[in-house]
Formats: C-alpha cells, structure tokens, sequence
C-alpha cells in the first residue's frame, strides 16, 4: 500500500530481528555466470480457473493461467473501450534488501528502463509513447510492478517489451548505465526526500519502530551510502535471485481476447528460465517496551508530531476494522481529531490513517500545530482524543458511513482498466488469489463495532508508539519530549546469503525476438453520445450514458472563478474562500452533518475555484443519486455562511498563504505569474490571493461574491454515468429555480507589455539543494480546438510536451540536471502563457538555463522527419485513452460547452495532424516561440555568478517580486565548471497539457516508493 505522507493546503506540506554485531569486511561481490540454454523450453500455459460476473457483484472477471517456467498469466477482458493495459509484477521490494544493501529493488527498477538485448537504450520510452500508450512503474517495500496502458492494437508490442526485459536484460547493463542510474536515485533521493518538506519523517519512524536489521526499517529509497558501495555485479546478482518469471505475474487487462494473450504470453515470456525459488516472509510485529521519542529540524512552518502504533499486515482480518477506527479516530468532519483540533483552531491539520504492508502495519495520529505552538501541548491533545474514543465508542452511523464510503471507494477504483489489473495483481502477488476482492467485501459487510472497538484495545489502547516530532529550523525546543532513543545494532546477525552461485540463462527461441511485433491500424475511437438540454435560465446540460459500473459523476461548471476578482483586486482570494466555504454546511445541514450525509452514501459533492470557473464536482453510486442530488441542492443553493467557519478557513488561508515562501516551486510560480501578466491583472496575484488581500476579505466579502457571481446563465452542467437521460433529467428540476443573474466576466486586460529582451529574474533560496526555472512569455492564443493554439500544441510536442522531447532528452537523459523538463501552452477563453520548466540540480542551474535556451532557439529551424513521424503517431494514437473513465467524459463534455464545440473535432484534429508538415511546425515555431522571454530562477544566490555568466541581464527580485537592492560588485565569476556526470534524475509526476489544453498528471520516470 502507498506510504502516506503529508501534504497542506495544497502545497506539498526485513530479516534476521537481532540487532546488529560490527560489521565485517566485505568480499568482492562474484560476477554471475552466462550460461546458454541448451534447448528451448517448454511454452504451454495450464488453465488454473476462470472467475465470472454475477448481475449485480462487483466482481472482476478473469482466467489464471500458468506457465511451465512458473510465470502466472491473469487475464480480464473488458471491451468497452479500444485500450489495454499490461502490468508485470515481481514479487519483490525493498523487503527482500539486507544491511548495506538498501534501495536496490528502487535501483533496479531504472535500470530496467535502459534497454535490454533487442529493445535499445531509452527505446521502451520511444515506442509506447509513439504507440500512443503511457508507461510507468513504481518500487515498494513489498514489490515492483511494470505496466504500459495502450490502444488494443498494441498489445503484443507491450507484452514483446515485458518479456525482453525480464528475460534479456543483463547483457545490456554496463558500467557506464550503472553509474548514471546510480547519480539518478541518489539526486531522487535529495529532492524527493532530503530536500522537502517533512520528507525524512518515514525513514525516521522506521528505523524507530523496527529492529535493526528488519527489513521496514529503511525506507525504498534507500540509503546513499548504500548506494556508494555498491557495484554492477550486486545489481546482476539482485535481477538474477529475483527476477524470474516463477516470481512474477503478468496480468492483461482491456479490449483484448484472452486466447491472444495467452498466445503472447505463450511466445514471448514462455521460453524465459525459472528463477531461484521464493519463499513468502513472515515476521512478528515489532513490540515496544516504552514509548520511543525521535525528533529532527526541518524547513517547515508548521510543526508536526506523529504517533505510530505497530499493528498487523495486509489482508488480515483486522485490516478493516484498523481503518474504521481510523476514520472514526481522525478524518473527515465528523472525526475526533477534526473535532478537538482543527475545529477548535489548534491545528491546521490532523488526521488518522492505518497504514498495512506485507509484513507489518502501522497505525498512525498526526497533526500540525499553527507555528509557534509547542509539540507537547498538541501531543497531549491527540492522546486525549484516543481517550475520548474509549468513552465515546463506535456509532450505527459511524460505522454504516465508514462501510458506505468504503464501498463507493471499490465501486470507482474499477472504472478504468488500469484499476481493475492493479487489483487482480496485486491480489495474486500477496494472496495467490485474484478474486481476492470477494474475501474484502465480506469483511467489509460483516464488520461490527465490537470489531472496531477490539482492534482499539489490542493495538492502541495502553500500548506504547514511536513519537515523531518535526520542528522548524533553530526551534529543538518545540519537540514533544527529548529524543530518548537511540538504534542499537548490537546482536545482529546477518541473514544466510542468497545470492552466491547465481547464473545467467537466456532463453532460446524459434523466432527472431529482435523484430518489433507489427500492429493493425489505429483503434476506432468512439466519442462518447451525447444528449443535450437547456433550461429557461440559461443552464446547458449535456450527458452521456456509461453503464459499466453503477455510478454517475457530474461537474458543474461556473465561468469566472479568479478573473472575476479583477474588478476589486483588493479583494483577491475572495474566489477560493466562497468555494472552501460552501464545502462547509448548508442552511440545513452544519458542515458535520452535510460530511456524514456524504459518507452515508458514499458520495461526494465538492465546491473548487480556479482561475477561470468555479467547478461542483458530484460522484455517486447510481442507487443513491436522488439523496445525492438534494444534497448538492443545499450546498449550491442554501450556503451556510457560518462566522467561525469562515474564520478558520481564512486563517487557515493566511497560513497556507504565509508557508509559500518556504517553497521554491510557490515562489517560481508566483514570481513567473507577477512578470507574465504584469500588475495591472489580476492573473499576476495567485488565486489564494495575498496576505494583505486575504486579511481584507470579510464574510459580506464572500457572501456578496456568491450572490453576484453564481448564476445557471453562466454554467454548465454534465452527466456521465448509470443513469439514462430520461430518468436524470427530471431529477435536476431543482436546478431551474436557481435565479438568473447578470454576470460580468472581466474582459483579458489588454496590451500587456511583452518582455523587449530576455532577462533572467533571479531570487534568492538560502540553501537550496534544486533550483527551479521558468522560461516563457504570454501569448496572444486563446484555447481553440482545430486552430493555430492547437497547431502550437503539435508544435510544442516535439520540443517539451513528451517524455522523448528535446528539453527533457537533453537535462534529464543526457545531462541528469532534473527528474524531467517540459515545456507546454496553457490557454483558456484568454490568452495563456508559453512555458518551459523543471526543477533542476543547484550545481546544474545556469548550464540548465542555458540549454532551456538553446533547445528553444534551435527548434526555429524545424524538426526532422522522423521527429514529425513520431508525433504523428503518438498523438494519433493516443486518442484510444482518453474517454475511458467517468472522470474523463465528464471532462471531455465539459470542454464541449465551454468553448462551443461539436463533438466530431476529435475528427478534425486527427485530419490535421495527418496533414501537418515539418514546414508547418516550422512556421508555428517561428512564430509562437519568440526570442525575448522571461527566465525566473529560485535558488540558492551561490549560483548567482554562474547565471550572472551566461550573458543575460540578471535582475534580484524577493519573494515578494520587490527588486532586492544592489550590492557591493562580487567578484568575477571563474569559469562555470561543468556539473557531475549523470543522466535521468529519476521519476517525478509532472503536468502535461493534452492537445485540448487539459493539464494532466504523469510520472516523468516509473515512479518509486508509493
């Protein structure tokens, strides 16, 4: 299961138990032998079962294969869209580590994307994203799973991919690759764990909570020193004692025939030796004789303290009823520590979570104090609230809300294909039992209170935890106690080891494996069909029908949003804080009351603000869509408005507010946003607003901005899911008694003066270990689908909008200064801005700078042909993935009524991207990337002289965008030493803009410790 972790407002807030003896000199590691396979072997897949769909049972439907070589084969078909998704999962992870050793399952899991005998170095990137597919994978404590999503016409090119990884992959690693994925994880490491926020506090309550030696008590990442020590053959040896198919289970899901898999499977990974044997681990739970206090420093705001208690692991029976208590314990509204803390202004966050793994799982009590608060006090008052619990129990209605959401939650995980071949493996991988699903469900229904209250008593109640506490910078004495724990290595004795004698066998195949298997033509995309309404106060609503799971998602959509603020700037964040308010109760129900109606029926109706609409997002099962919908009835058209609401949100606001400048990713943005506009729009001000407009804002503010600004004649409304036109319209009658208004959105400020040559803007992050880079300027294209702001996203694909682009070839494969660079146009009903961006290595910053500006510069004089191939046929293909959930139909019709189009121009789209030239991107090119920009750098002011160097004009700003005084001339910078070797940075998620101007979420890199 993902390890939780925190984040604020929005902003990114195993063998031997004995501890250990000195540790010994170490032997050379022994290079593993290569042995060639005498003959082929045996191919033929055993039928284990086949599991149906029952009418009504949210069952997922499959047949389980085996190989001779022990690869075991899940195969689910589900034909309602043209895409498939393939998933390898081998049974290993950080857990199968030892002393000295971390982070090798993370380690291998990059070297498994550095090409392999017939598939060549970066080409797995290449050919899934030319096939118009996306690729991932992801390193836990427990396993490591590989998977590709693509259109149904490329699912043998997939399985082709898997199987030479798995099967041909150590020829292909040398030195050289090692080295470069070895300075990748290390530079992960630093910014994703040394360098955020709150970013140690795992390893921190791991190497707490577990004996030395126990294979949880360091985190997926691993250790650098570990790293440092290692050397190719460990890694050779690594693949070779876990890597075997007889370790691994491939699982196929989507438009396919489960006789083309198997034949597949059959063809590509049968020939594949077995592997060494592996046995399933199983160790006691750790046992704490006194509460363990730990603390450390960080560069945070706000501080936190964390109480762990040791539970169970994964998929045993009390799993459920941990999880229960925990959301009765802490989260939602209607949660104890929602109650006693944040309700009461004590904390901006607090929360509860039962987190299970394979071996062991953890119960965790958290909360952040507003700054200046001591962790003592706020320790006391999460104990207190686990007392309370003692007294107060499980409700009826605590316990039907938890079941009822909990359901909704598995009903929704199935809408993708995705969702459902990451169940089916990650069940098989930990049960041996696909259909797990069926045991969960019945857990789920026959849980009681009495269960929720015994897992109280067996795991918290008395019993003793890790006490974490995370304090700013220069504030030790803000910790809850003094540390008074120390790991103690003592007594520890290694476990036998594993990897001695260990041989490489390739396989032997009948067919030549070097050629890529050919695909039909592109899959026949069906837009979704539509029907469409409008009421007589102007409210368009558009629908679609989706019966393959038994819920509806809707979005309403309210134009305005920030821009409508640009006639009191003032007043800005006024936006934001009406949408937070609204999720806060209705004229019938207290925000309590309105979040137990929620969870009661498993549904959700949430209110958001952005900088151009306002959205009402609703889920429901479909069997409770009529309860649901009289709730978003309270919340659109009877806000609360309650006082002590609006001042915790608004002091809630200022804080989130006041932590941006300990972000460097905040100061980017909000400096790059004050250039591209200028001060004359209110696009220069973050939609949160300021702390001078913030502290403005009053209730009447908020309440005068609902009334002025929420009208049906501005919004639109879309349907998508179980439920028939027929039946869903009457139900939405409510909607045309909302009152027509006359709304004005502000008008795009004219004439904004473009930069008259590239400046760099340079502030100041004192010790900042990643600087970030914005380059760009404000365009004069607004959002249209078939025009020149969709020939600029063609044109941009190529230089920075896919993983195989330019910019991010150049700074993450080539030069390793970032985990991924992209650049992209974002353009609404209102021009938007050209950017190129990426969070870079500190030592890297002018040289990334610099070769932000060549790639731009040098993409004025076109691409190649196969360049031109290669978006033609990724972006062509890629349309077989983008209507397949709930989610994104909704989104997709949404797209429709906001900017007036009609449903066939995904037609004209794909008409002219067969048509588009290289001197078609030539020109746009030329005429879309201009040579005056703006480059903002945030970052520590040791790198100053290096940008300094480059040639530009270099203008200090604050973190306020105020020009910082000029000092003393510094010494002549000597020449800019090249940074270290090293290549990928690793696996980021980054933002993307799709062809339609959508901004999505994808991992740079197959992502690690989730």
């Amino acid at each position: 299961m993902m390890q939780k972790r925190l984040w604020l407002m929005g902003l990114g807030i195993a063998l031997a138990l004995q501890p250990a003896a000195a540790q010994t000199k170490k032997k050379p590691t022994p290079k593993p032998k290569t042995v060639v396979a005498a003959k082929p072997a045996a191919t033929g897949a055993k039928l284990v079962e086949t599991v149906t769909r029952k009418p009504g049972d949210l069952t997922i439907p499959y047949s389980k294969y085996v190989l001779p070589n022990g690869l075991t084969v899940v195969v689910t078909e589900d034909h309602s869209d043209p895409l498939v998704h393939v998933d390898v999962t081998y049974h290993v992870g950080s857990a199968r580590e030892q002393i000295g050793k971390s982070g090798f399952a993370h380690f291998f899991e990059h070297m498994m994307f550095q090409g392999s005998d017939h598939v060549g170095d970066q080409q797995h990137f290449k050919i899934v994203t030319a096939a118009g597919g996306t690729l991932n994978g992801s390193t836990n404590q427990d396993r490591t799973n590989y998977y590709e999503t693509v259109p149904n016409n490329q699912v043998e090119t997939a399985m082709w991919l898997e199987a030479d990884r798995m099967g041909f992959l150590l020829d292909a690693v040398n030195q050289k690759k090692f080295e470069i994925q070895r300075s990748t994880v290390k530079n992960e490491r630093g910014q994703n764990y040394d360098n955020r926020p709150y970013g140690l506090a795992g390893e921190y309550v791991a190497k707490t909570l577990y004996p030395y030696g126990h294979p949880y008590s360091w985190l997926t990442i691993g250790y650098l020193k570990d790293l440092d020590a290692s050397n190719v053959n460990d890694l050779k040896n690594f693949f070779l004692r876990w890597y075997g198919p007889n370790n691994a289970t491939l699982t196929v899901g989507g438009d396919v025939k489960t006789a083309d898999v198997i034949k597949y499977a059959e063809k590509y990974f049968g020939p594949i030796k077995r592997g060494p044997a592996v046995q399933n681990q199983h160790l006691p739970e750790p046992v704490l004789s006194a509460d363990r206090y730990v603390s450390y420093e960080d560069n945070v705001r706000f501080p936190l303290v964390e109480l762990v208690f040791p539970t169970v692991p994964q998929n045993t029976p009390d799993d459920v009823a941990l999880e229960a208590l925990a959301e009765i314990i802490g989260q939602g509204n209607n949660s104890l520590l929602y109650k006693n803390l944040v309700k009461t202004q004590k904390a901006v966050q607090a929360v509860a979570y039962s987190n299970t793994s394979e071996l062991a799982g953890q119960f965790v009590v958290q909360a952040l104090p507003f700054p200046g608060k001591g962790l003592d006090s706020t320790e006391v008052r999460l104990r207190q609230s686990l007392t309370e619990f003692e007294k107060t129990g499980v409700s009826d209605a605590a316990l039907q809300r938890f079941k009822a959401s909990r359901e909704a939650q598995v009903v929704n995980s199935l809408a993708s294909v995705q969702g459902k071949v990451s169940q089916l493996s990650a069940y098989q991988t930990y049960t041996g039992n696909p259909n797990y699903l069926a045991v969960e469900l019945q857990r789920l229904r026959a849980l009681t209170k009495a269960d929720v209250q015994r897992v109280y008593d067996k795991y918290l109640k008395g019993k003793h935890a890790v006490i974490l506490s995370v304090v700013p910078k220069g504030k030790p004495e803000m910790v809850a106690q003094k540390d008074n724990y120390t790991v103690d290595p003592s007594g520890y004795q290694a476990p036998k080891d594993q990897y001695a004698g260990l041989t490489y066998v390739k396989a032997q195949d009948t067919f030549d494996r070097s050629k890529q298997p050919k695909s039909s033509g592109n899959p026949v995309v069906k837009v979704p069909a539509l029907y469409e309404a409008t009421f007589a106060n102007g409210l368009k609503v558009v629908g679609t029908r989706n019966t393959e799971i038994p819920a509806v998602t809707m979005l309403l959509t309210i134009r305005g949003g920030h821009r409508l603020e640009q006639a009191d700037p003032g007043k800005a964040g006024v936006a934001a804080l009406t949408a937070a308010l609204l999720n806060e109760g209705t004229t019938k129900y207290t925000g309590e009351q309105l979040s137990a109606a929620l969870d009661q029926l498993g549904s959700t109706v949430r209110v958001n603000a952005g900088n151009d609409n306002t959205t009402v997002y609703v889920q429901s099962l479909t069997k409770n869509l009529p309860a649901t919908l009289a709730l978003m009835q309270d919340v659109l058209l009877h806000p609360r408005f309650d006082a002590a609401d609006f001042d915790r949100l608004k002091k809630q606001t200022l804080e989130g507010i006041a932590n941006q400048v300990t972000l460097p990713v905040a100061i980017a943005d909000n400096t790059y946003g004050r250039l591209l506009y200028g001060p004359a729009s209110i696009m220069s001000v973050p939609a949160i607003g300021t702390t001078a407009s913030v502290t403005s804002i009053t209730l009447d503010d908020v309440k005068a901005f609902y009334a002025a600004n929420y009208a049906p004649n501005v919004s639109s409304l879309v349907v998508v899911g179980d439920v028939a036109e027929a039946d869903v319209l009457p139900k939405l009658d409510f909607l045309k008694t909302w009152a027509k208004k006359n709304v004005v959105i502000p008008p795009t400020v004219a004439a904004i003066p473009q930069p008259d040559k590239t400046r760099v803007y340079f502030v100041d992050k004192d010790g900042a270990a990643q600087s970030e880079i914005r380059v760009g300027y404000l365009t004069t294209l607004p959002y249209d689908a078939t025009g020149d702001y969709y020939k600029a996203y063609l044109t941009n694909y190529v230089l920075g909008g896919a993983f195989n682009s330019r910019i991010n070839l150049n700074l993450r494969e080539n030069k390793g200064y970032t985990y991924g660079a992209q650049s992209y146009f974002q353009s609404t009903r209102n021009p938007g801005p050209f950017t190129a961006q990426a969070g870079v290595r500190a030592d890297a910053t002018a040289a990334s700078v610099k070769e932000f500006m060549s790639e731009i510069s040098g993409y004025r004089a076109g691409i190649t042909d196969d360049e031109l191939a290669f978006l033609q046929s990724s972006v062509g293909q890629s349309d077989a993935l983008k209507y397949e959930t709930g989610g994104q139909k909704a989104a997709f019709l949404a797209r429709l009524v906001e900017y007036d189009l009609k449903p066939d121009y995904v037609t004209q789209q794909a008409t002219i991207l067969k048509n588009l030239t290289r001197a078609d991107v030539q020109a746009a090119a030329q005429k879309d990337l201009p040579e005056s920009m703006y480059i903002v750098v945030v970052g520590d002011k040791k790198q100053l002289p290096a940008v300094q160097a480059l040639g530009y004009e270099v203008v200090e700003l604050d973190t306020d965008g105020k020009p910082v005084p000029a000092a003393a001339p510094a010494p002549a910078a000597a020449a800019m030493p090249a940074p270290a070797p090293a290549e990928p940075i690793g696996k980021v998620k980054r933002k993307t803009k799709d062809a339609d101007g959508k901004t999505t979420k994808e991992k740079m890199r197959p992502s690690d410790t989730k």
